[in-house]
């Protein structure tokens, strides 16, 4: 493996943020939603932005369930695209659909009648479950159009046209805004659904997504991909094998977020709303990283469908060292300005003197953690599912959580030193990951 000390060839990177500044688009632009959801549930209301964020939270959780399909999808099209297999590409998609059918519909059925439920165990609060409730429930019937349009992103961005994904984004996250403020305050002759108008808003802002994905599809590849292709169990299999280990970490991976929330609320409430403001910019300030992962998939996986095991090497590593770089550029100014930063979403002097050093130690994770999630995306475009959800589930549950908890609980060290024990979590994980590939342990399977 070259040096990650030296950068990829201008050319080389030109490629690499072709295929992932649309993706880090679509992202930030989600994150940029949430925000504007935010701010219209919150006019009702603190009561009403709590339901909101209770049951955001859980959907994302199910959803969690199936949001290995668009990798599986991705890395299987970007294949047979080195391949330059067209047929075998269409089957992909085909198949791809037909998972996500064959797991939201079920999901769907198994979670609408709980929703209630399962709210009251998470939030104890009578009427702020009254108000998430009928939210939920339209997010869980939006289920099927996530999944739906998880598989249309994997293709497109599989066979290296990630532009559409970042139009159509664009598109459902406008949309949403729309429709939701109509029916959130009742305008144009609508009835006030209030935060029950959010969930049904974003409910149909994802159909619409789908409907621009289908007639997308249409138009570029016309009716193959759904109607002269029969359904390969082949392909099927292999979407499967790589979809549930992927969507089984992903769902780890949010609910560990629930533990983690636990533990701090064990230290008190100030320190749970510190941790909120820190665990939001990081996920915010990673998903450059995380695009850049999703163009090493593609680009993985087109080199091993061009049984070139060494340009799928090279492209893991130079698309890490381009996250490193990007991330350190984002993470400098928000060590260098923590305590200004806070400010912007703490009032009190205390919390925001609580929340600096950890900040600053998030910056230092976010170049850490730089490198595992391209490389983890990298994995999974040569189909080492498996493998990733192994090593991710093991250090999030087996060393990151039991220590957060002996140290900020348990021992009484408080938030930074749940931090601290993070920035170690992360070093082991960046560093597993590293020497996976460096190792190529992707070659075996």
């Amino acid at each position: 493996m070259r040096t990650l000390l030296t950068l990829p060839s201008f050319q080389r990177q030109r490629e690499i943020l072709k295929l992932a500044l649309p993706l880090i688009g679509g992202m930030l632009s989600q994150s940029l939603i949430n925000l504007v959801d935010s701010a219209m549930v919150g006019a009702l209301g603190s009561t009403a932005l709590a339901a909101a964020g209770v049951a955001g939270y859980t959907a994302f959780v199910i959803t969690a369930l199936i949001l290995g399909i668009s990798s599986a999808v991705q890395s299987t099209t970007a294949y047979f695209y080195g391949a330059r297999c067209k047929d075998s590409q269409h089957k992909t998609l085909n198949a791809g659909l037909i998972l996500a059918l064959l797991l939201c519909l079920p999901l769907i059925t198994f979670f609408y009648p709980i929703t209630g439920l399962l709210l009251s165990y998470i939030n104890y609060d009578g009427a702020v479950v009254e108000l998430a409730e009928p939210y939920l429930d339209w997010r869980v019937i939006g289920l099927l159009a996530v999944g739906l349009n998880l598989v249309f992103r994997g293709y497109w961005n599989g066979v290296h046209h990630s532009k559409i994904y970042f139009k159509t984004i664009i598109f459902i996250h406008i949309s949403n805004i729309a429709i939701s403020y109509l029916l959130i305050y009742g305008k144009l002759g609508l009835p006030a659904m209030g935060v029950e108008g959010a969930g049904l808003g974003t409910c149909i802002s994802l159909f619409l997504g789908t409907l621009v994905w289908l007639l997308y599809t249409l138009r570029k590849i016309g009716n193959r991909a759904f109607f002269d292709q029969g359904i390969d169990t082949s392909i099927l299999k292999q979407l499967i094998n790589r979809a549930l280990p992927n969507s089984l970490q992903q769902t780890l991976f949010a609910s560990g977020y629930l533990v983690l929330f636990w533990i701090i609320g064990q230290i008190g409430p100030l320190s749970v709303a510190v941790g909120h403001v820190l665990v939001n910019l990081s996920l915010l300030m990673i998903l450059p990283a995380v695009g850049l992962g999703m163009a090493a998939t593609s680009l993985v996986g087109r080199s091993l469908g061009q049984k070139d095991d060494q340009a799928a090497q090279n492209w893991g590593t130079d698309v890490a060292k381009v996250a490193v770089v990007l991330l350190l550029l984002i993470a400098m100014p928000l060590a260098l300005l923590a305590e200004p930063v806070l400010g912007l979403f703490l009032i009190e002097p205390e919390a925001i003197e609580l929340g600096t050093q950890p900040l600053q130690l998030t910056a230092l994770m976010m170049v850490i953690d730089a490198s595992a999630i391209v490389l983890t995306q990298a994995l999974l475009g040569a189909g080492a599912s498996k493998m990733v959800m192994q090593v991710s589930v093991t250090l999030q549950w087996g060393v990151f959580l039991p220590l957060a908890f002996i140290f900020g609980s348990y021992l009484g060290l408080g938030l930074a030193a749940i931090w601290w024990v993070q920035l170690v979590y992360r070093c082991l994980n960046a560093t597993g990951f590293i020497w996976l590939w460096k190792v190529r342990a992707w070659s075996a399977i």
